[in-house]
């Protein structure tokens, strides 16, 4: 396989921190799991995966306020008492030394302002696949709104782990979820997501879900047969749901979204392709032996070395 390979960044990192104990720590007893789990993960999938290219893509903003305007409840559970997100002391300590290690080695690392490492990822899968396949990772399922075969973009998804990876495509996604390839985000949208704080149709769950977007393509889809009287294809009291959700699914849109066209001058201006070798190796060393890293470390170096 070979193409461009973006990582859903947080997404990776939260698994690591939860995945790997925190008693793998520093010399001084910092815990650095999160770090040392993210390390090995990248080098697993460029050893497993061969990517051309690659782009570690972050969280420049975890809730945007455009999708706050548009749904107040958008991770509204998430925030924490400062205002700031609840993402555990032991993690925060970590990302800067993520951060570090990932500009010591050379790979691309990108957030933008006002905008989640999805949209990110949107707008780089939608500009990548002029080039090639793309594949995203992540554990996170509304990016498989972003599934095409015609480019291809896939997803690799994390859910059992990074050796044991779920490829998903078009044909994976309907199978999985009995809707059109591309539609996850509509049927996301009608059946609602609490760890977004969407609210989601209510009294509309996943059956009736994909019943109506296999049926009317999307919420626009579904709002269009609202609007010219059609009841044919609405199962029992979901033409009425739908009539009484308008506002929300107006909103949802925005929320939902991934967006696919950032104009900004990091993506611009983005360097993707993979080291041969450490773009600050004396950086690079002073880490490793800070934080104790050496081991992943060096197995990054030598799937990049490839």
């Amino acid at each position: 396989m070979s193409g461009l390979m973006l990582l859903d960044t947080p997404s990776l990192y939260f698994r690591a921190f939860y995945g790997v104990p925190e008693s793998v720590t520093a010399p001084d007893g910092t815990p650095v799991n999160a770090v040392r789990g993210l390390i090995d993960m990248i080098a697993r999938l460029v050893q497993d995966r061969s990517p051309d290219r690659l782009v570690c893509c972050m969280d420049a903003d975890w809730r945007p306020a455009f999708r706050v305007e548009a749904l107040p409840s958008y991770k509204a559970h998430r925030v924490a008492d400062d205002g700031g997100d609840q993402t555990p002391d032991a993690l925060e300590a970590q990302l800067p030394v993520i951060d570090e290690v990932l500009d010591a080695v050379g790979l691309a690392r990108v957030g933008v302002a006002g905008y989640e490492a999805d949209d990110v990822i949107g707008t780089l899968a939608v500009r990548g696949a002029a080039d090639g396949p793309v594949d995203i990772v992540t554990g996170d399922r509304d990016l498989f709104q972003l599934v095409d075969d015609t480019s291809p973009v896939s997803v690799l998804y994390t859910a059992r782990g990074i050796r044991n990876l779920q490829v998903m495509d078009e044909a994976e996604v309907a199978a999985k979820y009995g809707i059109p390839g591309r539609g996850y985000g509509d049927y996301a949208t009608l059946r609602g997501d609490p760890s977004d704080g969407l609210p989601g149709v209510p009294g509309v769950g996943d059956k009736t879900a994909a019943a109506l977007i296999t049926r009317f393509g999307s919420v626009d889809g579904i709002l269009a047969a609202l609007d010219a009287g059609i009841t044919d294809g609405f199962p029992a009291g979901a033409r009425k749901r739908m009539e009484a959700a308008r506002e929300y699914l107006a909103s949802a849109e925005t929320v939902v979204r991934v967006v696919t066209d950032i104009d900004a001058p990091e993506l611009a201006k983005l360097d993707d392709r993979l080291p041969s070798e450490p773009r600050d190796a004396e950086a690079l060393v002073e880490l490793a032996d800070t934080w104790n890293l050496s081991s992943p470390v060096n197995r990054l170096l030598n799937a990049l070395a490839r």
